[in-house]
């Protein structure tokens, strides 16, 4: 099984909605792509915590998709070593994984890099185009949002990770 290894800030918000979206997505459906299995951590992670409510609340409601669950880990050597790829919300987890795991360079890249090919740059607020925002702290339409671009990124991610397998 190939593990992709989302990571986020605290793994309530972005990255285990990200995994809850891209294992449902391949489970329900198909895609080729069943060998294929996501999880997710945190870099700054309090074990154990739950899934935040309102990503909970949005992705049942909007996608059909339960997270309750979902249990907040810190990321660890073994996650690093047994992803097949690890996908940051943000280039600030990219770079902090990097400094953290340098071996692990080759295979980290924040989802929006990887889908869209690199293809990103540096806006007018030094934020860039890749990042997925966290909504940690926002209102419901923020987490609405965020769900809803990365179910568009992950979309994309499927078609890359087809073209890989030739399908």
């Amino acid at each position: 099984m190939k593990k992709i290894l989302f990571v986020c800030t605290g793994n309530t918000c972005r990255s285990s909605m990200a995994e809850g979206l891209f294992n449902y997505i391949v489970k329900n459906e198909g895609h080729g792509l069943e060998d294929f299995t996501a999880v997710s951590a945190g870099i700054f992670a309090f074990e154990g915590d739950g899934a935040n409510p309102k990503s909970i609340k949005v992705l049942k409601e909007g996608y059909g998709i339960d997270i309750s669950s979902h249990k907040a880990r810190k990321i660890t050597n073994s996650d690093i070593e047994d992803a097949y790829m690890i996908l940051t919300m943000t280039k600030d987890h990219k770079d902090t994984l990097v400094e953290i795991f340098p071996r692990a360079q080759g295979k980290i890249r924040t989802l929006k890099e990887f889908v869209s090919r690199g293809k990103g740059d540096e806006n007018s607020v030094g934020h860039f185009k890749w990042d997925i925002p966290d909504p940690y702290g926002m209102p419901e339409e923020v987490y609405e949002k965020c769900a809803q671009t990365l179910k568009e990124a992950i979309d994309m991610l499927i078609l890359r990770l087809k073209e890989e397998k030739g399908l």
